[in-house]
Parts: structure tokens; sequence; C-alpha cells
């Protein structure tokens, strides 16, 4: 009696592809076959050995028009299986309809979601002006880089002709759905300082602890200052606010040994309203505050800062917006708090919406015990079937002749 839309989600849920040794191959294989059956054309792009990005095509009847990118993931975060109260890759389904597995919100679902509301439309009888690609990436959960990032640049991905892209968002807890119009810059910076050894027993002067110590400092005082900018600001979300975190702090040989150097990691999350510019200099003055031999690197460093339109006077908008007030669904605006591939394609400047429709849901991206309700997935199909119907129905635009 289980609608078929969530047996087929259930089976991708079975699929491991958790890193660090994803089963990409098979979700593939999956996905693929789930394409050709709804008579999607299929191409298979090796970006790097072992990473293969899929697209399925349902061309349109104007393939010169801007297309419409549907883009997921296929990885999913590793499972600390003893918090989990069914095994993460079973999605055993409770008697409330709540599907429990890693990837059952990030972001399974929503490629599911995808091909689902393409077979609805396609049994309607229906077919659009825009050519819709959905893709299907791989590495997203640790960072793209052999993903979306090199994908972008392959002129596989430049024959799409996209127009706008729709990727992963969040789940609402509440009555909304939350809608990402832009996302925070990752940056990773590790800090090294270098100062004078020595015997454990001395007080030795400008060590590279002391120094360590001035630069965390300097960091976590901005990390408590932004902290409560949010929590005193109702109309801030995580995304407007700049997070930071120490996420790994090495040094040292010998309890008895005063080493020579040591090191801290930080893990932050810049906003787009930051200047990026401004902030770096900031960073280099707090290593500059510390001492000599203090020096950073940056292991990550994301400089694009382009966000979308939400506009009504932007077509691909006025027709998200426009769906969405039809089904009387209330949107909330906001800045990604982490980071999706969506940064990849606003940096090759198409404009990108992070959404996944799941409101009256917990946030367990993540998480122990991630799930979704089928009723909520199933809901989610509908609202895509509306929101491709209005997307690949855009007039030709004034770039469009």
């Amino acid at each position: 009696s289980e609608n078929p839309s969530v047996t087929l989600f259930r089976e991708y849920l079975r699929i491991d592809t958790v890193h660090p040794k994803p089963d990409y191959d098979a979700a593939v294989r999956f996905l693929e076959r789930v394409g050709t059956d709804l008579g999607l054309a299929c191409q298979k792009v090796e970006v790097c050995q072992g990473r293969v990005v899929l697209i399925l095509t349902w061309q349109g009847t104007n393939p010169r028009l801007r297309s419409i990118l549907l883009n997921s993931h296929t990885d999913v975060v590793p499972v600390f299986e003893e918090h989990w109260t069914y095994p993460p890759f079973e999605a055993v389904k409770d008697s409330q309809g709540n599907i429990y597995a890693r990837g059952a919100q990030d972001m399974k679902c929503v490629s599911i979601q995808y091909l689902e509301a393409i077979r609805r439309l396609k049994t309607e009888g229906k077919s659009f002006a825009r050519t819709i690609h959905l893709t299907f990436v791989p590495d997203e959960e640790v960072g793209g880089h052999k993903g979306m990032e090199m994908f972008v640049q392959r002129p596989e991905f430049k024959a799409l002709n996209v127009g706008f892209a729709m990727d992963e968002g969040l789940a609402s807890p509440s009555d909304t759905f939350s809608v990402f119009y832009g996302e925070r810059s990752p940056w990773w910076i590790k800090v090294k300082c270098v100062g004078s050894p020595g015997h454990g027993s001395r007080f030795i002067s400008n060590t590279a602890a002391e120094k360590m110590h001035k630069v965390i400092n300097s960091f976590l005082a901005f990390r408590e200052s932004e902290k409560q900018r949010l929590k005193s600001d109702s109309s801030l979300t995580l995304g407007d606010v700049t997070s930071l975190n120490m996420t790994m702090l090495e040094g040292g040989v010998s309890f008895n040994v005063v080493p020579s150097e040591m090191a801290a990691s930080f893990d932050i999350r810049i906003p787009p309203t930051v200047d990026l510019k401004a902030f770096e200099e900031q960073v280099a003055k707090w290593c500059r505050g510390a001492g000599d031999g203090v020096t950073y690197e940056f292991h990550q460093k994301c400089m694009d800062q382009h966000i979308t339109s939400t506009e009504e006077s932007d077509p691909w908008w006025k027709a998200f917006s426009g769906v969405c007030r039809d089904m009387k669904l209330q949107l909330k605006l906001e800045i990604f708090p982490a980071a999706t591939d969506s940064r990849y394609i606003r940096a090759v400047r198409h404009p990108a919406i992070g959404f996944s429709p799941m409101n009256r849901t917990p946030v367990l991206l993540h998480d122990h015990n991630e799930f979704l309700n089928e009723q909520v997935f199933l809901q989610g199909i509908e609202i895509y079937a509306c929101l491709l119907t209005a997307l690949a129905s855009v007039p030709p635009l004034p770039a469009e002749g």
C-alpha cells in the first residue's frame, strides 16, 4: 500500500554513499535506471578519476532558451550508529510515517522529489519550452572540489545553457519554508606560531604557546561578539552573522619540552554583506598582534559573494514566488548558514535558489536519527511539480532574442 514514490526514496536511501568510501557507482546506476524509465536522456561526465556527474535531461520544445537546472548531491556524511534508533542505511519507516536514514533530509529526498515531479508532469502529458536538466554530483559533503567546483568549468556544464538553478536548502521546524538566495563564504584558516623552545621547567620567553594564546583570544573574542549580535537581534538568522570556531589545535612533542611551533585551525563562515578584504586585514592584525613568527594560511578561501535576486521584477524569482503564493506557502528568505554547491553555480553567474520543501520538520542534517516524514516528502513532489511548470514556462527573456 506504500506510495511508489516513497518506495523509490527508501531504495535510494539504502545505497551507502557515506564518506570516506561512498558507493558512487551504485548511486549512478540507480539514478540512471530511474532516468531511463522516465525517458530522460542520460550523460555521464567524469570530472576526475572516480568522480562522475550524472546528467538527466528532459528536452524542451525550444532548446535555444536557457534551461532549468535541478542539482543534488549523491554523497552523505558519516554516522555514529550507536546513537541511531534504527540502522542508518535501512530506511526504516515507523508507525508515524517517519523514514529514518542518513540522507533523508540531506539530500536524497530532493533527488527523488525532482524525478517524481517529472514523472507526474510527463504522466499528465505536459511539455515545456525550456529544457530541464538534473545533475547528480559527488563530493559535496567534502567541499565539492572534486564535484561541482570542477564541473562548472567543463564544456559539458556550459552546454547545459543554464538560466536558473535549484539546489538544496534546509528543513524548517515551523510552518514556513526556508529559501536561500545566497550563502556565507567558507574560510578555513590555519595559524602557525613559532617561538623559543626549551625545557619545561623554565620560564622561557617568546614561546609559541604564549603567541597562540593571544591568537586564540583574538579569534574567540570576535566569535563571542558575533554570537551576542545574533542573540540580541531577532531579525538576524545564523546566515547573517560571521561564525567562527576553532576546530583543531596542534603542537608539542613531550610533557617536559616547550615546543618551537604550535598551530590552530579555524572554520569561519562569512556572510555576503561583509567586506572580505577588510576581514582578512582584521585576521592579519590579530596575527601581528600576537608577536613575531605568527603566520596564517588558507586551506579554503571562497571569495565569491554573488547572491540571487529575490526582486519581483526578476522573471525567475517572479515565477518561483508566484507558485508559492498560489500554493499558500509562506517563505522565509535567508542566507544559507553553511556551504552548498550553489556557490559554484552562482560563481559562474547563474542565479541559484536553495530550497528543500520540508516544513514542520526538525533540522537534522548531519545529526543522529535523521528522518523525513513520508507526507512531507510527498508534498514536496507536488511543490516541485508546480515550480517546474512555472520555471520551465518562463517566456523568452530579452537576452534570448
